[in-house]
């Protein structure tokens, strides 16, 4: 079971509207009407399982690179993943920092989908910031990269309670087991995961770029598969 297409077209189309505009409250709307409707489909999904379609669990690995950024990707990357009750470690490789995602499969998908969109908008409006030292512009960016992520967490998580609070159900039933869905996550993410550490806390982020960031997530594409007109951020 994958995010279908059709849905990712709807998706796209309402965060195409919401780049569009300079007005942050519509770029709000628009990026919640998205986000709502990608919470609705996954609730679908969980009736389909219970109805009796299979959906797999599985592992994602996503390369999250070297340098300054590696710790606000992961922090983007975690906000997408925990909308979409998946469980996340990283590693250390020659690739650099390695991201290990565990889930239901179609839940993956979309989580892949909307990290890879995001880090590319986000690269995006911070390449456009200079400060006065290249250093100081590292530390900007980088903060606005965390701010981001926090507000990219509230929009998802907003948009899927609201369509769990909402969403009708046929007479004589209810929402699909969704914590049941997250104890199968847990279960599942002990035994492919192994022996996990924490890892140690990141430095602080500059207040002035952290607030940036999060105003600048309302307007954010959550869908888009793909922006290859627009550069990722290097390592550092």
């Amino acid at each position: 079971m994958t995010v279908d297409e059709p849905l990712l077209v709807k998706v796209r189309k309402l965060l195409a509207k919401a780049e569009a505009t300079k007005n942050s409250h519509e770029a709000d709307a628009f990026a919640a009407k998205a986000a709502a409707l990608i919470a609705a489909h996954r609730i679908d999904a969980a009736r389909l399982a219970a109805a009796g379609r299979t959906e797999a669990l599985g592992i994602r690995s996503v390369v999250v690179g070297r340098g300054a950024y590696v710790r606000a990707r992961l922090a983007l990357l975690a906000a997408v993943a925990g909308s979409h009750d998946c469980e996340l470690v990283w590693v250390s490789s020659t690739e650099g920092a390695v991201a290990k995602l565990a889930g239901f499969m179609s839940d993956l998908d979309a989580t892949v989908v909307l990290y890879e969109s995001l880090h590319l908008q986000a690269a995006s409006r911070m390449g456009a910031v200079r400060r006065a030292t290249p250093a100081a512009t590292q530390r900007w960016r980088r903060a606005f990269l965390f701010g981001y992520a926090a507000r990219v967490r509230e929009i998802l998580g907003e948009a899927r309670r609201d369509v769990e609070e909402h969403t009708p159900t046929p007479s004589g039933t209810t929402l699909p087991d969704l914590p049941g869905r997250v104890a199968q996550v847990s279960e599942f993410a002990k035994t492919a995961f192994g022996r996990v550490v924490p890892a140690s806390r990141p430095a602080a982020a500059v207040a002035g770029g952290w607030q940036r960031g999060h105003r600048e997530a309302s307007s954010a594409d959550v869908g888009r598969a793909r922006l290859a007109a627009r550069p990722q951020l290097g390592r550092g």
